[in-house]
């Protein structure tokens, strides 16, 4: 429900709770809103998160129940998790067990209760965080009044919440007396809001000084209706609907206020003459900045770098709010894409019949037929903003400029404006999205830092030798994977290409020093030993590489480390994130080893510009038929690095991930 009187949140939302339907209520005065979710009693919330579950490798158990990650690596739990185990040897009861609470006792370390009968522990194990589902009870509207629960949005601001609650019961109760909401900036509506809210405070015994100015804003502004507020809480009330129907993610509860007071303008003098509406559509956004402010934000020049899903939103409050539909107004956007059919999910300006067309030229029409006072105020571009583009986005173009916001998708475009705007002192708005989660981040000449004054923590990097030898984490082998695929069917079309199209490529080559004889072995390779001339030859690579990959490699591995194997310390080798592998032998009938062989030869094909057009499984299983695999012995030359400590000869041997050659030097 929005925009209605409490009395009749109140029995809609009674009558709901009385009869188990899912209840949400929110409004927006001004720069202030409120949220009220009620999804009645044990509702049911699946994962409260969103977060992938996080696991680990155990380090031990110890009589208490206190449970250590190996290598002191962060183990990533919460005060009431849950965890199962597996693998662990000594203590058997923990394998497969009940889920089990978890304690926090450090960031290394947690605890899980009693272990008593579940026998001494000795090595190994693996810990696997377990969503469990946990049960939320909600009061009514008229319980939750009186007794209200508080999502605290901003800790500078912490008694807020409890001011806006009784303000908002006052603003109702004005409504319900008056027929009408306070007028913009009326000190004499206010002093009757601000006193009501005392008496309201008084007589429900609520323990809260009354913030006299605080009130009265709410009072001056509660005519005003703002774009960007409605959008807001437009956003998290969609966002509570979808947690309501779904049950995952933790919902509000039960009341969220919030206020963007910091959005008052201090250069512009707001008075009730310059807050008085004036028949126009802005009469929401005049009621709190006044017509001053609303004629300045109409001449405003602004440039839009991206029109896809943030992009599509911007444009849109811009149309609302009426930037740049003064006489000196303007927006310029640009985006160098068209528009895919898989946008339309996010990018809500664009409609099916716009696949194809660009994506800045259709953003603007929808935008123009939001707001028709921005027709002939919208430049559209469709080149990328760079430094092959300057002679566009010239000094002129930027120093006419009055701010830039960024809408893009990649880091490098990203810092290329912020440098842009640091260069010609131009505010910037930078802001992105990642699933659930979104920053923004405000740019101001000589006030704040700018986007690339800070950077993005590094992704997370792996031991070479981890990858290769010994992953225990699936992101380990979906590592492993990507690298697999780069030197399988990228890295040597590239190489070869390179070597057909330039003509001194070999003469560059030979001299870069390290890795001339891998690029001179990949041309041999690609162009006369391996090279495919027709679909036998792709099946019979594929079926090559899996027989590399996945039995000979594996083969190697154990025969260098058998799985009996122990360190110089007397320690099993194959323990803690050491797992051993089995070879795996080919089966044409698994779906998963025929997969990869179809996968293999069609990319393999591709490259070689063969057509596998009309090939059916038949095809594959009479080219497996005509070909031999030979068999594999284990070199006792090679040597495989066991840690990533120990010292590398020389690069990895084409045909065996992480094996070094015994003859390198």
């Amino acid at each position: 429900m929005t925009n209605t009187p409490l009395k009749t949140q109140l029995a809609v939302g009674d009558y709901c709770h009385e009869k188990g339907i899912y209840f949400i209520v929110a409004d927006t005065f001004g720069l202030f809103g409120s949220l009220f979710c009620d999804f009645g009693k044990k509702f049911t919330v699946i994962d409260a998160t969103g977060e992938n579950p996080v696991g680990g490798i155990v380090a031990d158990v110890d009589e208490e129940g206190l449970v250590s990650a190996l290598d002191e690596t962060r183990h990533g739990l919460d005060d009431g998790d849950y965890v199962t185990f597996s693998e662990v040897e000594g203590m058997e009861g923990l394998n497969g067990c009940e889920p089990r609470k978890v304690t926090v006792k450090g960031p290394y370390t947690f605890s899980i209760g009693d272990v008593s009968g579940l026998g001494r522990y000795k090595r190994g194990g693996l810990y696997q965080q377990v969503k469990m589902p946990t049960f939320v009870d909600f009061k009514s509207l008229s319980a939750s009044l009186k007794e209200p629960e508080f999502l605290v949005s901003d800790f500078a601001k912490f008694d807020r919440p409890q001011q806006l609650h009784i303000g908002f019961q006052a603003l109702h109760a004005y409504v319900e007396t008056h027929s009408r909401l306070p007028r913009p900036l009326n000190a004499e509506d206010a002093t009757v809001l601000v006193n009501s809210a005392r008496a309201f405070a008084k007589a429900e015994g609520a323990d809260v000084e009354i913030d006299e100015k605080l009130l009265s804003e709410l009072s001056y502004q509660a005519t005003g209706d703002l774009n960007a507020m409605a959008a807001f809480f437009g956003g998290i009330t969609a966002q509570e609907v979808i947690k309501a129907v779904s049950g995952k993610f933790h919902p509000v509860k039960q009341f969220l206020y919030f206020d963007s007071l910091e959005s008052l303008p201090t250069n512009f003098a707001r008075t009730e003459e310059s807050c008085r509406p004036i028949g126009s559509r802005y009469d929401g956004q005049i009621a709190v900045f006044g017509r001053e402010y609303q004629e300045r934000l109409s001449n405003v020049r602004q440039f839009l770098v991206g029109a896809g899903a943030i992009g599509c939103e911007m444009l849109k409050n811009w149309a609302m709010t009426g930037l740049g539909t003064g006489p000196q107004g303007k927006i310029i956007v640009t985006d160098m894409d068209s528009i895919e059919k898989s946008n339309l999910n996010r990018q809500f300006l664009f409609r099916p019949k716009d696949v194809g067309h660009m994506k800045s030229d259709c953003a603007a029409h929808a935008v123009q037929q939001m707001n028709p006072e921005l027709v002939g105020h919208i430049e559209r571009l469709k080149e990328r903003v760079g430094a092959d583009t300057e002679h566009i986005f010239n000094e002129d173009f930027w120093s006419s400029l009055d701010g830039v916001t960024n809408a893009l998708d990649n880091v490098e475009a990203r810092t290329y404006v912020d440098r842009r705007c640091v260069f010609f002192h131009k505010p910037l708005l930078e802001s992105g999205t990642l699933g659930t989660k979104g920053n923004t981040q405000v740019v101001l000449p000589n006030l704040t830092e700018s986007y690339s004054s800070s950077q993005d923590p590094p992704e997370q990097s792996f031991p070479m030798c981890t990858l290769r030898s010994f992953p225990n984490k699936i992101e380990h082998t979906i590592a492993w994977a990507r690298e697999l695929f780069d030197t399988s069917f990228v890295k040597p079309a590239e190489t070869v290409n390179l070597y057909l199209t330039q003509t001194n490529y070999l003469e560059a080559t030979l001299k870069q020093a390290g890795n001339e004889k891998a690029t001179l072995e990949t041309l041999r390779d690609y162009l006369k030993n391996d090279r495919a001339l027709t679909f036998e030859d792709c099946v019979s690579w594929a079926r090559m590489l899996f027989e590399k990959q996945y039995n000979n490699a594996i083969q190697q591995l154990l025969y260098n480390f058998p799985k009996d194997s122990a360190t110089s310390t007397g320690t099993p080798f194959w323990s803690g994130p050491k797992r051993a592998p089995d070879p795996i032998k080919f089966d044409a009938r698994n779906p998963t080893h025929f997969g990869f062989l179809v996968a293999a030869t069609n990319l393999h094909a591709f490259n070689y510009n063969i057509n596998l057009q009309g090939r059916g499984k038949g095809d594959y299983l009479t080219a497996l038929e005509n070909m031999i695999v030979p068999d594999f012995s284990p070199d006792p030359g090679v040597k495989i690095q066991a840690d990533d400590k120990d010292p590398v000869s020389g690069p990895p041997a084409a045909s065996l991930p992480g094996v070094l050659p015994s003859n390198t030097n």
